[in-house]
């Protein structure tokens, strides 16, 4: 069983997603990455990691992401869980068929690779999720409907698995991102944020890198906002 620590990044193909995997590689951690577009495995055998291409709507394909780590290296120490877009409408407009494609893209697309990782992680001993979710979980905006709902249960599910994990040293937390640049820009958006520009996708990936750290260890169940101020009236 490989001693070095092994981290998960779903919808790791662009964005978050990928800025994570690019920071924990830099860190030593060995990568596996799952993107439906194909990008995350060919990131991830630049990392020196693997890749699956596939959907983290599909459970099957999740589990072979969980599954390839495992045979390469025997553990899993932290799983990083990011997302694709869900759908957008005004509120009274999203079909029955939208709001259940917003809980699966934003919500069990988190809780499918939570429930394969949790068993191994406590079999080994411990590890760490940190699941990237939006600064609007909180505070929502008819901008991004589904994703607030959905997010706002993931807050929720977050801390009920707090307190069921962390005696056995496994820790969850959320990240917020306000603005980001993996984001189309306008001027409107940045002229929003107290600190006058968008977030860039480095510094989520350095916030998700520290949650998974040795030196966050005492912190679980927690939404961390990394969102340049914008929400701190909240």
């Amino acid at each position: 069983m490989s001693k070095e620590k092994v981290a998960l990044i779903t919808a790791g193909g662009s964005g978050m997603g990928a800025a994570a995997a690019r920071k924990l590689a830099a860190d030593g951690y060995r990568i596996a990455v799952l993107s439906s577009s194909g990008k995350g495995e060919t990131l991830a055998r630049e990392l020196g990691g693997v890749g699956v291409t596939g959907s983290n709507l599909v459970n099957d394909d999740v589990k072979r992401l969980v599954d390839l780590a495992m045979e390469k290296w025997g553990r899993i120490d932290a799983l990083v869980n990011s997302a694709g877009h869900g759908p957008r409408a005004p509120i009274l407009e999203i079909t029955d068929e939208d709001w259940h494609k917003g809980m699966e893209v934003y919500f069990l697309s988190a809780v499918r690779p939570i429930r394969l990782v949790t068993p191994i992680m406590e079999a080994q001993g411990g590890g760490a999720v940190v699941n990237i979710s939006t600064a609007w979980a909180f505070e929502p905006s008819p901008m991004f409907p589904t994703s607030a709902f959905a997010r706002a249960g993931l807050a929720s599910f977050t801390k009920i698995f707090a307190d069921t994990y962390a005696s056995k040293t496994i820790r969850m937390n959320n990240v917020l991102p306000g603005w980001i640049d993996s984001l189309p820009a306008t001027d409107e958006r940045r002229d929003s944020v107290p600190m006058g520009r968008y977030g860039t996708a480095e510094e989520i990936a350095a916030t998700v890198a520290f949650l998974l750290s040795e030196g966050a260890g005492y912190i679980t169940g927690q939404n961390i906002r990394v969102d340049g101020g914008i929400t701190r009236s909240v």
